[in-house]
């Protein structure tokens, strides 16, 4: 995985019944990247997991991928 983008991008499709359908669009702001997380109809819930354990897990990882190359990441997954 050379981008945050990509490992989301991996991630993601790994999750769900529609991986053709995941978008993710990357926004830079001064101090942190921003990445939108889009998924097909019924997979929303996949990427979220119970109680939020799927994206909080998801989250942990991207922090922990940015912090590496020294940069700030968060994650929101859109409907």
């Amino acid at each position: 995985m050379e981008t945050l983008k990509e490992l989301i991008e991996y991630i993601s499709k790994s999750l769900v019944d529609n991986p053709d359908k995941v978008e993710i669009k990357e926004i830079a702001g001064e101090k942190t990247l921003i990445y939108e997380l889009r998924v097909g109809e019924g997979d929303l819930g996949k990427v979220i997991g119970k109680e939020g354990r799927t994206a909080k897990a998801i989250r942990s990882i991207i922090t922990a991928a940015a912090m590496k190359q020294g940069k700030r990441a968060q994650l929101e997954i859109l409907e």
